[in-house]
C-alpha cells in the first residue's frame, strides 16, 4: 500500500522517475548529434589559406609611370599599370571605337592613372604580354596574346583575336591615394 501511495503522489506532482529519464535521454542524444554534426559543418568552411586570399592589398606609390606590376590574388595574376597621359587619351578616345564587349575607360578605371585587370586572357585563359617594357603589348598598345592573337587596347578592352571579352576588372577600391584593396 505505502508503494501505491508513494506512485500516485509522484504521479499527482506531475512527473515520475521515467519522464526525468526520458528528458535527460532526449537532451544527451541532441547534445551528441551535435558533436557530430559540427565537424562535419565545419568542414565545409573555405580553408585559412582561401579566406587569406580574398583580398589583396597592395601601395601604388613605387609605380612609374608608364610602367606596371603583376600582384596575385586569388591564385590570379593581376595587372596594375600607372598609365601614362597618353595612354589614358588613347584608351578615351578608343571609347567610341567598334568594340566586341564596349564599355568605357571610366567604367574600367576608378582612377584614370591606374587600370587594374585580371591578368588572364578571356580566350583560353593564358596569361597577355605587355606589362614589361621590352614586352610586345599589340596593335593598340595595351596586352598581346601570342598563344592565339588577341590584341588588347590600353584599357584591357579586346580590339582584335577571338578573345570574346575585355581583361576582367577586378573589384577593388582604393583605400587611401596610394593603398588599393582587392577583393
Amino acid at each position: 500500500m505505502a508503494n501505491t501511495a508513494h506512485a500516485h503522489a509522484a504521479a499527482a506532482q506531475g512527473e515520475t522517475r521515467r519522464d526525468f529519464l526520458l528528458h535527460s535521454t532526449i537532451a544527451v542524444g541532441a547534445v551528441g548529434g551535435a558533436m557530430m554534426v559540427w565537424p562535419l559543418i565545419h568542414s565545409m568552411n573555405p580553408a585559412a589559406d582561401t579566406l587569406s586570399l580574398s583580398t589583396t592589398e597592395f601601395s601604388v606609390a613605387g609605380i612609374a609611370e608608364g610602367s606596371g606590376i603583376t600582384v596575385v590574388w586569388r591564385g590570379k595574376p593581376v595587372f596594375v599599370r600607372h598609365r601614362t597621359a597618353a595612354e589614358i587619351e588613347t584608351a578615351k578616345k578608343d571609347d567610341t571605337a567598334d568594340l566586341r564587349d564596349p564599355q568605357t575607360d571610366a567604367v574600367r578605371a576608378q582612377k584614370p592613372d591606374f587600370l587594374i585587370l585580371v591578368g588572364i586572357c578571356t580566350h583560353l585563359g593564358c596569361i597577355p604580354l605587355g606589362m614589361k617594357a621590352t614586352e610586345p603589348r599589340g596593335d593598340f598598345g595595351g596586352w598581346f596574346c601570342p598563344c592565339h592573337g588577341s590584341h588588347y587596347d590600353t584599357s584591357g578592352r579586346i580590339r582584335r583575336g577571338p578573345a570574346p571579352a575585355n581583361l576582367e576588372v577586378p573589384p577593388y577600391t582604393f583605400l587611401s591615394d596610394t593603398t588599393v584593396r582587392i577583393g
